[in-house]
């Protein structure tokens, strides 16, 4: 049996995938196709509803056709939620970003896909590569569902 990639997606890739679409989006695309297992924690969860409902992102979220909420139960549907611990120490530049690693570590990932140069920068963490959507996606075209 292959193993089907696991990534945990930050954020700022989320609100991409829904509000614009293009490259993010194809990773929830590719998580509906249950090609790739996404994974994410009530925090991170809360993060993605925070900033959704942001005045700031209003126009854009209206464009969609789709409230807040239903993009929320979209995510829920596709992705896994784990129970994350806090990690013992900070990891990231931006301690808010160890929410992300701390969600890798409770699911096993094998990618953190995200946007963010405190987290690029790692690298890697806890045996998960942490990459760009586009380094993701050329990824996974490249190796097909075994990333």
């Amino acid at each position: 049996m292959k193993h089907r990639a696991r990534w945990v997606v930050d954020t700022n890739v989320l609100v991409s995938a829904f509000l614009w679409h293009g490259t993010p989006g194809r990773v929830i695309a590719l998580a509906s196709e249950h090609a790739v297992q996404l994974f994410t924690s009530r925090v991170l969860l809360d993060e993605l509803a925070a900033t959704l409902a942001k005045k700031k992102l209003a126009k854009y979220v209206a464009a969609t056709g789709l409230t807040v909420d239903q993009m929320l139960a979209h995510y829920r549907r596709v992705a896994t939620l784990v129970s994350a611990r806090q990690l013992g120490t900070p990891v990231s530049r931006d301690a808010d970003d160890d929410a992300v690693l701390a969600c890798a570590v409770a699911a096993r990932a094998d990618l953190i896909i995200s946007g963010d140069d405190d987290l690029l920068v790692l690298k890697n963490f806890n045996g998960a590569s942490i990459v760009t959507v586009a380094q993701a996606i050329k990824a996974y075209a490249s190796a097909g569902d075994t990333t």
